[in-house]
């Protein structure tokens, strides 16, 4: 096992853990008020690693540059409007979610 293989470990757990979603099954995460959007071209898995770490400072640089936010109601509007396909992954509290830019990526 090598310095690198726990993070390694991590990242192959939290992209097992990964899937797509849509509006009905985030509806109540967002009402919650727990739902993370990750912009591209920031990694899903990477930044769900990073909050699992809790490296502030890296969090603390995706936030400001606004990269890393929490769902506001637009997002909530135009996820029930066009239905989205969104990769999501847990790292309670949270749900982090990114939507999915292939040309099928409709439901």
């Amino acid at each position: 096992m090598t310095p690198d293989q726990p993070d390694l470990d991590l990242r192959d757990l939290l992209n097992a853990q990964t899937g797509r979603l849509g509006w009905p099954e985030l509806q109540r995460h967002f009402a919650r008020g727990v739902v993370l959007c990750v912009a591209r071209p920031l990694d899903l898995v990477e930044v769900a690693a990073t909050l699992v770490r809790d490296d502030a400072a890296q969090m603390r640089d995706w936030l400001d540059a606004g990269a890393v936010r929490k769902a506001t109601l637009a997002d909530a509007g135009r996820w029930a409007a066009a239905q989205p396909g969104l990769w999501a992954v847990v790292t309670a509290p949270w749900v982090l979610v990114q939507e999915d830019t292939a040309p099928d990526a409709q439901r």
